[in-house]
């Protein structure tokens, strides 16, 4: 499944519903679902780190008040290459978010390993795999592995091209998400041709594994 950011352009949210698309809303952008029946929170901790300031735990709080019960899942707060200082923050929101939402995912950072998460995840925590551009690319896979053995839900965030929609699926993600598709109509296609031959190659495959 994929997810785009939110955007409010007409043109690009018709795109996104015609490819099946689900919205991303972000505690730091516009909190409307723009219609669509799948939609996921974001904490917007990707945009503090950007910005250069603290998590804005006050905002995220009122958004998984008002969109939470609706959302198919939610990301935990987290320190964007904070390791297990991240860790912390997230495990410390973990039962608020479950009380309103089946399904909660832990961002994993930079300098985090499985033995950290192994305890946390389960049916209704899985992973979304964050942290700085070089290290989420380096141990994509990894992660993907760690939710495979375990049968968690694993996210890629940040997913704007073709190849790394690829990276993505080669690694197991059962979702992504990117801001390309909202930013530029024209773009959807590809990715989501991406997205298409992708899913055929994984059902050929599997049709191969068990003799069909």
């Amino acid at each position: 499944m994929m997810y785009a950011s939110r955007t409010g352009t007409r043109r690009n949210l018709a795109a996104l519903r015609a490819a099946g698309w689900g919205l991303l809303v972000s505690r730091a952008g516009v909190w409307r679902t723009e219609g669509f029946d799948r939609y996921v929170l974001d904490n917007g901790a990707w945009a503090d780190f950007q910005a250069g300031r603290e998590f804005q735990a006050e905002p995220f709080e009122q958004l998984v008040d008002m969109l939470g019960a609706g959302a198919e899942w939610i990301v935990l707060p987290d320190i964007v290459a904070g390791g297990l200082a991240s860790l912390a923050l997230s495990t410390r929101w973990l039962n608020r978010c479950l009380a309103v939402c089946p399904l909660v995912l832990i961002a994993v950072q930079d300098g985090m390993v499985e033995a950290d998460l192994a305890p946390l995840v389960g049916r209704s925590v899985g992973i979304f795999l964050g942290g700085s551009t070089e290290w989420k690319l380096a141990n994509m896979a990894r992660w993907g592995e760690f939710c495979r053995a375990r049968d968690v839900h694993y996210h890629v965030a940040r997913v704007n091209t073709a190849r790394r929609i690829w990276m993505a699926t080669a690694a197991g993600a059962d979702s992504m998400d990117g801001s390309s598709g909202s930013r530029f109509a024209t773009t959807i296609r590809e990715l989501d041709l991406a997205l298409r031959q992708d899913d055929l190659y994984r059902r050929i495959e599997c049709a191969v594994a068990n003799g069909c």
